[in-house]
C-alpha cells in the first residue's frame, strides 16, 4: 500500500427546514472528517446552518458549502430546466451565504459540493457544468464530485481541484455512473462497509444485477460520500468509519 493513500468520509448535513429535522447530525459528526452543509434552497435554513456550523467547528470536522437547486418541498432531487447565468447566480448565492456564516465563526470554507440533482445535472450538461464551476471558483475552494472526463476536463481548464467521490449508500450503473438514491437498493452497514473494502482493493462496485464494474476514481484517494438522510444513516456511518479505518490500516 502506498504511503501517501488517503480516505475520508463525508457526509451531507444540516438538511432540516425550520421545525422540521433530517439526519443524526449530532451522533454522525463522531464519525466523518467532512460535512457538507445544505445551504437554504434544497434544505437548510439561517439558523440550522448556524448550528451545523458550530456543531462540525465543536468536532473538528471541515464544512463545505452543500448548493442544490431551489427544490424544498421535493428535496433537490427532481429535474428542473434552469439558465446557466441563473444557476450561476444560485450556486454564488447559496455558498456565499454559508461564507458568511463560517466567517463569523471563524471556520474556513472547505469545499464545495452540489447536492442531488445539481450533482447530475452537471455531468450530462456542459453549460450548467460550466456555470457551477465558476461560481465554485469565486471561492477558491476544491469541488467534490465524480471525476468523469468532462468533469476533469473542465476542473483543469478553469483552475479548480476536483476531489474525487466514492459513493457507498447508493448504487452504480453498468457504466460505472451514480443511480439516483430512489433507484438504489436500501444501504445497510453490512453493505456499505463491503462496497468501501471492495472499491479500495479493486477499484471496482458490484451493479444491482450483480455486475464487477470500473469506477473512474483513483482508489489511491478519495472521499467517501454517507447521506444523512437515509433511516440507516448513522449505523452506515459507523461501518463507513470502521472499514475506512482498516482499509487505512492496511488490514
Amino acid at each position: 500500500m502506498a504511503s501517501s493513500r488517503w480516505i475520508e468520509i463525508n457526509c451531507d448535513m444540516g438538511e432540516g427546514f425550520g421545525r422540521w429535522k433530517m439526519g443524526p447530525d449530532e451522533e454522525l459528526m463522531r464519525h466523518v472528517d467532512v460535512a457538507n452543509v445544505a445551504c437554504g434552497f434544497h434544505a437548510g435554513d439561517p439558523s440550522i446552518m448556524v448550528r451545523t456550523v458550530r456543531l462540525a467547528k465543536q468536532h473538528g470536522i471541515r464544512v463545505g458549502a452543500h448548493p442544490g437547486m431551489p427544490d424544498l418541498i421535493g428535496f433537490g432531487r427532481r429535474r428542473m430546466n434552469i439558465a446557466p447565468d441563473d444557476m450561476f447566480a444560485l450556486v454564488l448565492y447559496q455558498v456565499g451565504a454559508l461564507a458568511g456564516i463560517l466567517a463569523a465563526e471563524g471556520v474556513p470554507l472547505n469545499h464545495v459540493k452540489p447536492h442531488g440533482e445539481l450533482y447530475f445535472y452537471v455531468q450530462r450538461d456542459a453549460a450548467i457544468l460550466d456555470a457551477v464551476l465558476r461560481a465554485v471558483r469565486v471561492f477558491d475552494v476544491p469541488i467534490y464530485g465524480l471525476p468523469t472526463k468532462q468533469m476533469v476536463e473542465a476542473c483543469e481548464r478553469i483552475g479548480l481541484k476536483l476531489i474525487p467521490e466514492f459513493y457507498a449508500d447508493i448504487d452504480y450503473n453498468e457504466q460505472g455512473e451514480l443511480v439516483p438514491v430512489f433507484e438504489s437498493v436500501p444501504a445497510t452497514p453490512e453493505l456499505v462497509s463491503q462496497r468501501i473494502k471492495t472499491f479500495a482493493t479493486t477499484g471496482q462496485a458490484r451493479t444491482k444485477a450483480g455486475v464487477m464494474v470500473d469506477i473512474p476514481v483513483d482508489k489511491q484517494g478519495f472521499s467517501v460520500c454517507i447521506h444523512s438522510d437515509l433511516p440507516t444513516a448513522l449505523d452506515n456511518a459507523t461501518a463507513a468509519r470502521a472499514a475506512v479505518d482498516e482499509v487505512q490500516k492496511g488490514v
